[in-house]
C-alpha cells in the first residue's frame, strides 16, 4: 500500500484538487483560479512523466488561462453593463469551421508529438488536446453541444490514464464523463427556453 501511494501520491494530490475544484466552480468562488493554477501546473509533471505530452501542453495552456481568471474576478472592477450570454444550440454555420479547426489542430498536434517526443499514444493524445480547444470555444459561447465534446474528451482521457497507469486521475475522468452528460441535458433544457422565449418575442 506504501508503495502503491508512493508512486501515485501525484496523481491522487491532482485528483484530490480537481475534486475541490469542481465544488469552488459550483460555488463560484474565486479560490477556483487557485486550485486552477496549481492542479494543471501539476499534471503538467504527471502527465509528462507518463508520456502524455499532449495533455502536458494543454495543462500549460490551463495554468495561464486560470491565471487570467484570476485576475479578471480579483482586480477588473468595472465592466459594461450587458445581458450576459444567453445558453443556446450551436448555430448549424459554426460546425463547418469547428470541423476543419479540428482536423487541422489535431493533425498538427499528432506531427509535434510523432516528430519531437517518443509519445506510445500519439493519435489519442491529439486528438483530445484538439477536441478541447473546440470545447473550450464553445463553452465561451455558451453552446450546448461543448458538453458532448467534452463527453468524448473525458471518456477518452479515462481510458487513456488507466492504460497510463495514472488510476485516480481516471477516476476524475469518470466522473467528469457523469458531469457532463448532467451538463448536457440541464443546457439543452434552458436552451430550449431560450429558444422557445425568441420566438415569443419576435412573433
Amino acid at each position: 500500500m506504501a508503495d502503491f501511494l508512493q508512486s501515485h501520491w501525484l496523481d491522487l494530490f491532482t485528483t484530490i484538487l480537481g475534486l475541490i475544484y469542481i465544488w469552488l466552480e459550483y460555488r463560484a468562488h474565486i479560490a477556483l483560479w487557485v486550485v486552477g493554477v496549481v492542479m494543471p501546473a501539476l499534471d503538467v509533471w504527471l502527465y509528462w512523466s507518463h508520456g502524455l505530452y499532449g495533455d502536458a501542453g494543454m495543462a500549460c495552456y490551463y495554468t495561464f488561462a486560470a491565471l487570467y481568471g484570476f485576475y479578471v474576478w480579483k482586480y477588473k472592477k468595472t465592466r459594461k453593463k450587458h445581458e450576459s450570454l444567453p445558453i443556446i444550440f450551436m448555430p448549424r454555420d459554426k460546425y463547418l469551421p469547428a470541423i476543419v479547426f479540428f482536423f487541422a489542430a489535431w493533425g498538427a498536434t499528432y506531427y509535434v508529438l510523432v516528430t519531437w517526443t517518443n509519445s506510445t499514444v500519439p493519435v489519442l493524445d491529439s486528438f483530445t488536446n484538439a477536441l478541447s480547444i473546440v470545447a473550450l470555444w464553445a463553452l465561451a459561447r455558451k453552446f450546448v453541444e461543448q458538453w458532448l465534446f467534452w463527453i468524448v474528451v473525458d471518456a477518452v482521457c479515462c481510458g487513456l490514464y488507466i492504460n497510463k497507469g495514472i488510476p485516480f486521475k481516471a477516476l476524475l475522468y469518470g466522473l467528469y464523463v457523469a458531469i457532463a452528460i448532467a451538463g448536457y441535458f440541464k443546457w439543452k433544457s434552458q436552451a430550449k427556453t431560450v429558444k422557445r422565449d425568441q420566438k415569443l418575442t419576435y412573433s
